[in-house]
Formats: structure tokens, C-alpha cells, sequence
């Protein structure tokens, strides 16, 4: 397969959906997706308009997302549990499947933006915990 640059909400839909794939069979992330997501095609479908907006700037626009309260309420569901390693397992397989499918300037933007959110997404849940 030829890689593609992410240049439409379809492949933004196909890199979410092969992206989770990869998520729900890992070992470590698999247990905690799976335990909080009781509809995945809601969710996927929510997550791709995330990333399109990301990605795009197209879709459903800024104020329908709030990752820091999501990431913050799983992070209590499971016991507070999540670990910076999790964050770092979510990046290898966000950058494998960006690599596996995509190239251009989009894919890199994808990669980074991944990164400095995982950062911030971990902080502000460690910050939660230390208000608890």
C-alpha cells in the first residue's frame, strides 16, 4: 500500500479506526479502553472529529471537546492507575499507524501535536490527583 497525505476527514476516519484497532488488542491499553468505551462507534466517530479539527481545521469545531475531563474521569475510573508508560505506549502506536499509511506534512504535524498532548494530558492528570 502507498502511503497517502491526510488531506480529508476520510483519511483522518481511517487512521482513528486502524489507530484504536491497534489500541483495544494492546496489552496494557487494551484492559483500560476497553473497560471505559462502551460504544466504540460513537467513540470513534467522536475522535475523528477531534482529530480532523486537529489535523484539518475542519469539523465540528473547538468547544465540542474537553480532553483534559475525559482523560481526568478515566484516570479516576480505573483507580487512578494510568501511568506516564500507558501515554507512552498510546505514542508508539499512534506514530507506527501514522508511519504504516501516511506521509507528509499532516502525518508530522500528527506525530507532534500526539506528543506535546500526552504530555499535557498526563500533567493535568497528575495534577487531579494531588486535589483528591
Amino acid at each position: 500500500m502507498d502511503k497517502l497525505p491526510i488531506s480529508s476527514r476520510r483519511e483522518v476516519d481511517f487512521l482513528v479506526r486502524r489507530f484504536y484497532e491497534r489500541i483495544r488488542t494492546h496489552a496494557d491499553l487494551g484492559p483500560i479502553f476497553n473497560e471505559v468505551v462502551t460504544d466504540w462507534e460513537t467513540h470513534l466517530v467522536h475522535l475523528s472529529d477531534f482529530w480532523e479539527m486537529i489535523l484539518l481545521q475542519t469539523g465540528p469545531g473547538a468547544g465540542k471537546f474537553n480532553p483534559v475531563k475525559v482523560h481526568r474521569e478515566v484516570d479516576k475510573s480505573v483507580d487512578h492507575s494510568i501511568e506516564q508508560a500507558h501515554f507512552g505506549n498510546w505514542l508508539e502506536l499512534w506514530y507506527s499507524t501514522l508511519d504504516q499509511y501516511f506521509e507528509g506534512g499532516v502525518a508530522e504535524f500528527a506525530k507532534e501535536h500526539a506528543r506535546r498532548m500526552a504530555h499535557f494530558l498526563f500533567m493535568r492528570i497528575w495534577e487531579a490527583r494531588s486535589q483528591v
